[in-house]
C-alpha cells in the first residue's frame, strides 16, 4: 500500500503526464493513492488537477505559496498509508523507478533514488554545492550519502511525523529528512536512477536556496551530532594557524603574523571545548524529552 505525494507549483505543462504515468505504473499492481498538493499556483495547475478523473487522486490546495517542504508535509499528513513516496511534478524523475525503490521497503526505513546522467551534472555551482553538502553530511553521519537532496524517495510516514518539528518548509525538506534518517541511525538505501531535464522553468533560486541548504545542514548537525561540527571547526582553525605560521617562516618573518598564527592555533582548544559542552547539553535535553 503506497501513498504518492506530489508537490505542485506552476507545473501546468507536466503535472497531468506525471499523474497519468503514476496511474499506469501502479494500477492493478498495488493499492495506492495520489496526493497532489497545489502550492498556490498562478497558472492552470490547480484547474488541471481538479479536472483529472481518478478515484485514487486527492487534491490539496494552498491559497498561497508556502514552500516545497510544506506542500510535501501536508500531503504526508493526509496520506492513508505508512509507506510514502514523493516525486516532483516537473517530469524530471522517472515514475517507474518507484517500483525499484519499493523492492527494498520495508527492510529499509527510507529508499532514495540517487540521480545519474548528464542532467544532474549541469551547472558548476550546483554540482560544487551538492558535492560539498554531501561530504559534510557524510562526515557528520559517518555513512555514505550518494544524493542528499533527491526528490524521488520512499520512506516511513511515522518517522516523518516523529520529527515534524525539525522539518524545513522550503526546498531543503529532502536535505533535512536525509540528515534526520542518517543521524538517528535509520536504515537508508540508495538506488541509482535516471534524471531528466525538467519540463518548464525551475523554481529554485540557486544562491538563496544553497545558503538555506547550508543553514539546514549546520542546524541538523548541531542538533543531532554537535561534537562533529565543532571538531571540524577546531581542526580547520588549527590548520589555518599552522599554515599562517609556515608562510611567515618561509616568506615574511613578521611578529604580528607569528602572534596571529599562535592565537589561531590556541583558539582551537576553546572551540573543541564548546563542542564538548554542546554534546553534553544535547544528551541532557534528549534524556528530558518524553518519548513520542
Amino acid at each position: 500500500m503506497l501513498s504518492v505525494v506530489i508537490p505542485v507549483f506552476n507545473e501546468e505543462h507536466a503535472v497531468k503526464n506525471v499523474i497519468d504515468e503514476i496511474k499506469m505504473t501502479f494500477l492493478n499492481k498495488i493499492d495506492f493513492e495520489i496526493i497532489a498538493v497545489d502550492d498556490g499556483s498562478s497558472d492552470k495547475s490547480l484547474e488541471i488537477l481538479k479536472s483529472l478523473e481518478c478515484e485514487n487522486l486527492k487534491v490539496i490546495s494552498h491559497v498561497e505559496n508556502l514552500g516545497y517542504g510544506k506542500s510535501l508535509f501536508d500531503g504526508i499528513v493526509e496520506a492513508r498509508y505508512d509507506c510514502i513516496a514523493i516525486i516532483d511534478s516537473d517530469g524530471s524523475y522517472p515514475v517507474k523507478d518507484i517500483l525499484s525503490l519499493l523492492e527494498y521497503y520495508p527492510q529499509y526505513d527510507m529508499v532514495i533514488g540517487a540521480r545519474t546522467g548528464q542532467e544532474i551534472k549541469r551547472g558548476f555551482f550546483k554540482s560544487l554545492a551538492r558535492f560539498m553538502f554531501n561530504q559534510i553530511a557524510q562526515y557528520a553521519s559517518g555513512r555514505k550519502i550518494d544524493d542528499i537532496n533527491s526528490g524521488l524517495r520512499i520512506f516511513r510516514k511515522d518517522v516523518i511525523l516523529k520529527y515534524r518539528d525539525d522539518m524545513c518548509t522550503g526546498f531543503s525538506f529532502t536535505t533535512t529528512i536525509t540528515l534526520i534518517f542518517f543521524l538517528n541511525f535509520y536504515f537508508v538505501k540508495y538506488i541509482p536512477i535516471d534524471y531528466h531535464k525538467r519540463i518548464g522553468k525551475t523554481k529554485v533560486k540557486h544562491f538563496k536556496d544553497t545558503l538555506r541548504a547550508a543553514q539546514i545542514i549546520v542546524q541538523a548537525i548541531l542538533h543531532y551530532n554537535p561534537i562533529k561540527l565543532f571538531l571540524l571547526l577546531a581542526v580547520l582553525n588549527a590548520l589555518l594557524g599552522v599554515g599562517l605560521g609556515f608562510l611567515n617562516y618561509l616568506f615574511f618573518d613578521l611578529q604580528l603574523l607569528r602572534l596571529t598564527s599562535a592565537l589561531t592555533i590556541c583558539s582551537s582548544v576553546p572551540i573543541f571545548a564548546a563542542g564538548l559542552i554542546a554534546e553534553q547539553i544535547k544528551k541532557i535535553t534528549t534524556s528530558m524529552k518524553p518519548n513520542k
